[in-house]
């Protein structure tokens, strides 16, 4: 007669080997894989007043031609909707789930907009921090162009970030340095840049406290020799709309990854999966691309991917302004506005789609 005990370990064992093939593929939040973040909006429920969400809105009316900005509530200045509705960036629940699906996503890096003293997101970092760390990822700061921002100031801007947030151990680090965007890097010049960032600079981060791994924004043909003269680490394109500047336009991405690599630096082409700004700006029609039913998205990570850059950014997790955000989007409608959806998928479908492309970048060994 068969020992019932041993059945059972027999059955278990067997069960094992059927799921570990499984359980072994796996895979978390991939440090390869930046995605930009915003912090930025707030509810008159949680935070006393709307913040973003009715930043900019039009509407248009037969006795008002030009427009008029109107209050937020359902109403919200983005051509897609969020699921949940407008949310505050302080609420911990948010950013819980936020991160949540970002590791979902196999995001591995939170690129967090920071505009200094001006940042009404300011408040927020430290739950993002935390709930990033819970998630398995990591979070890096996008230095945006706040008034008076110059070398000098961004200069000082890594000693404040680094102090504030750099003992925390979701703070990401390339090979033990702080990593940086800096938006906009090209509204000051390369001679100016070259006093911080290169090494025989009079006021150089280079070797000291201070150093980072910063990545200025290429936008322009023929930036080769500004992102040679000025010092910086590397170069990401962020903007969505393909041939909208010669960064964001991936027909280019092998030449710029290219020279990255024969000039020793890291090079992030930036995807997103389309873009509409219209009830911000309407006058920019011209650079609405469309999603093309998650097409345009594919495209864009696809050309990505070929480059085999080390890192891939993804622009935007929740730019709702703009509409690049992969943030869960529903059918939705109030008086003023019918919004956009992701149709024919659902709600998740840039999540998903993420991380297909994440796991075929990771097919691909980086390179160093």
């Amino acid at each position: 007669m068969k020992s019932p005990i041993r059945t059972f370990h027999r059955s278990l064992l067997a069960l094992l080997l059927l799921i570990l093939p499984f359980a072994s593929q796996a895979k978390g939040p991939s440090d390869r894989v930046f995605c930009f973040y915003y912090n930025w909006y707030g509810t008159a429920a949680a935070d006393g007043r709307d913040i973003h969400w009715a930043h900019g809105i039009i509407k248009q009316a037969p006795d008002d031609p030009d427009g008029v900005p109107i209050p937020g509530g359902d109403n919200i200045s983005s051509s897609y909707y969020p699921q949940g509705g407008p949310y505050s960036s302080n609420d911990r629940a948010v950013i819980r789930r936020h991160m949540r699906q970002m590791a979902a996503s196999r995001i591995g890096i939170v690129v967090l907009t920071w505009w200094k003293g001006s940042d009404s997101g300011l408040e927020s970092i430290p739950a993002i921090l935390d709930e990033a760390d819970r998630a398995g990822l990591k979070v890096c700061f996008h230095i945006e162009p706040y008034p008076g921002r110059n070398a000098l100031s961004v200069r000082d801007d890594l000693r404040q970030l680094t102090a504030a947030y750099g003992s925390h151990p979701a703070f990401f680090r390339i090979d033990g340095k702080p990593c940086y965007f800096i938006y906009d890097s090209y509204l000051t010049p390369a001679a100016e840049w070259a006093e911080v960032l290169q090494p025989d600079g009079r006021h150089s981060v280079r070797g000291t406290a201070d150093d980072a791994v910063l990545i200025g924004l290429w936008v322009k043909a023929g930036e080769e020799p500004f992102f040679a003269k000025a010092g910086f680490d590397g170069f990401y394109t962020f903007f969505g709309a393909t041939g909208f500047s010669y960064g964001s336009t991936p027909a280019n991405w092998p030449h710029m990854q290219q020279w990255a690599a024969e000039h020793d630096m890291v090079f992030v082409p930036c995807v997103s999966p389309g873009y509409i700004d219209t009830r911000i700006r309407p006058w920019n029609g011209a650079t609405t691309r469309d999603r093309e039913a998650g097409a345009y998205y594919d495209r864009m990570f696809g050309a990505a991917v070929a480059c085999n850059p080390a890192y891939v950014g993804v622009a935007t997790f929740n730019e709702w302004h703009e509409g690049t955000q992969i943030e869960p989007a529903v059918p939705f409608a109030c008086e003023a506005y019918r919004y956009l959806d992701y149709a024919p998928h659902k709600p998740d479908h840039y999540l998903k789609r993420t991380a297909h492309w994440v796991s075929e970048l990771e097919r691909q060994p980086a390179r160093k």
